[in-house]
């Protein structure tokens, strides 16, 4: 199919700008709503290949939007490009060597999720204008992804206003269309204060809240006995109140969050966790407050979208590796464990071969081992019709968040896998545009499960994004 096809074509003419975007974002890794250079890299491109750009989006700094087309259906391509703290790591090689020490890295791949999805939108620009077709594409360059929420506030926000359709992609050892399961999550905070004291001379006049965020602890492990399938809770120390032993902390906060795979079940159970945390403010003669830091909604399956995507990656066939990519990914699973090695097959109820990259498609749903995680992409999901393809960039087995998968982010095996999501999401654009069925169905499909299950956000309407600084 590759070359044969005037979308495809379009593909292939950005595809060295874009490619050279994704390097470029990844060699400069930025934290959640910090993603300042990223976020300009995108912007620049966006205005360099005539879109109608759109910064700030719902008042973000590092969210923004491109326009191109004139009427018809909207269909929105979502573009991530946040790194993650401590991955970083030296591109190419199969050893653990950093950067920076320390420093952040492309641990997930946002780097090429971007990219890939701002060139699909480039092709799909290309081809509204070449056939006249009523429609209009919108790349939403989208920060934050890895716990902060963007998307589920600009959703709350109005961002997808007037979107008939979303799309998106990420990078992965396997290619398919990615499992509707996820799990709803809330990050917040407990802020304990109590009372400083001299913890030897005048242990009674103290008030410990670290003993309050301990005592959290011991109430919520036993609350995990009682929670619904699938949930999940977990937590970090934020601030332990210091380091003098001598010194009764006065304040301590903890970070919990906290997931289940309905929204309802979601917000249930944050209930019970605050009750616990007021159990152990009462029983240490301390006070407690609750802040939400972020939070998003679970998926809102759409088969339609998703059948009509599995089409699509039938259609176009694997990813086109070749024996350089396989010799490399060969030298990263020798950094891996057998039970790293088997996770994947697992998730899609496939037997364990050798095969070192992904170059065929996976069957639809194949009913595995759920590999369940959270996402802001769940939010879209709840706003239009959305489905996510996966795409393998890197070696079967590699773990998400690892040092293995940053080393990957600039490999010829990894340009491959971008530049085939791309194709995938601008196939799948193309035929929600000209086939006014597929995307009726889709879209009764949406409605019908919002009619049993309304969307609420699970951000409190008063929460803003934690938003950082630009650098000076």
């Amino acid at each position: 199919m590759r070359n044969t096809h005037p979308v495809l074509e379009a593909i292939d003419r950005h595809r060295k700008d874009l490619t050279a975007l994704a390097d470029r974002v990844w060699d400069t890794p930025e934290l959640l709503y910090g993603e300042f250079a990223s976020c300009a890299t995108h912007t620049e491109m966006l205005r360099a290949k005539g879109f109608r750009v759109t910064e700030n989006v719902t008042g973000i700094p590092t969210a923004v939007m491109g326009e191109a087309g004139d009427g018809g259906p909207v269909i929105a391509i979502l573009g991530e490009y946040d790194a993650l703290p401590g991955l970083s790591q030296v591109a190419g090689i199969a050893e653990p060597q950093p950067v920076v020490e320390g420093g952040n890295g492309h641990g997930c791949g946002h780097n090429l999720l971007g990219a890939a999805s701002l060139l699909a939108a480039c092709a799909l620009k290309d081809w509204l204008a070449a056939t006249g077709t009523p429609g209009r594409v919108r790349y939403y360059g989208c920060p934050a992804e890895e716990g902060g929420a963007a998307k589920a506030f600009m959703v709350r926000d109005g961002a997808f206003a007037g979107v008939d359709a979303a799309i998106t992609w990420h990078p992965d050892g396997m290619t398919r269309v990615d499992d509707p399961e996820s799990l709803a999550n809330t990050r917040m905070d407990f802020s304990f204060t109590g009372r400083a004291s001299h913890a030897a001379a005048t242990p009674h006049l103290g008030r410990s809240a670290l003993d309050a965020v301990e005592l959290m602890s011991v109430g919520v492990n036993y609350l995990r006995e009682h929670m619904v399938n699938g949930a999940r809770i977990h937590y970090a120390y934020m601030d332990a109140g210091g380091t003098a032993p001598n010194v009764v902390q006065a304040r301590a906060r903890v970070r919990y969050s906290i997931r289940a795979l309905e929204l309802s079940d979601m917000l249930a159970l944050v209930e019970r966790v605050k009750d616990v945390a007021r159990g152990a403010a009462l029983m240490t003669g301390t006070a407690v407050d609750f802040q939400v830091i972020s939070a998003v909604s679970n998926n809102l399956v759409n088969e339609v979208m998703d059948r009509a995507m599995q089409q699509v990656l039938e259609d176009l066939g694997g990813v086109p590796f070749d024996a350089a990519d396989r010799a490399y990914a060969e030298a990263i699973r020798a950094t891996l464990s057998p039970t790293d090695l088997e996770a994947p097959w697992r998730a899609v109820a496939q037997e364990p071969t050798a095969a070192p990259l992904c170059d065929w498609i996976v069957p639809l749903k194949p009913g595995g081992d759920k590999m369940i995680g959270s996402t802001d992409v769940s939010d879209v999901t709840w706003a239009v019709p959305t489905t996510e393809v996966l795409v393998a960039c890197h070696a079967i087995g590699t773990p998400g968040h690892s040092w293995q998968l940053t080393a990957q982010g600039k490999s010829a095996a990894a340009h491959k896998g971008m530049t085939h999501a791309a194709s995938a999401m601008a196939l799948l654009a193309e035929r929600l545009w000209t086939d006014t069925e597929l995307l009726a169905a889709a879209q009764a499909e949406h409605a019908r499960r919002l009619a049993r299950t309304p969307y609420t956000s699970p951000l409190p309407a008063d929460l803003a994004p934690p938003l950082v600084p630009r650098p000076v």
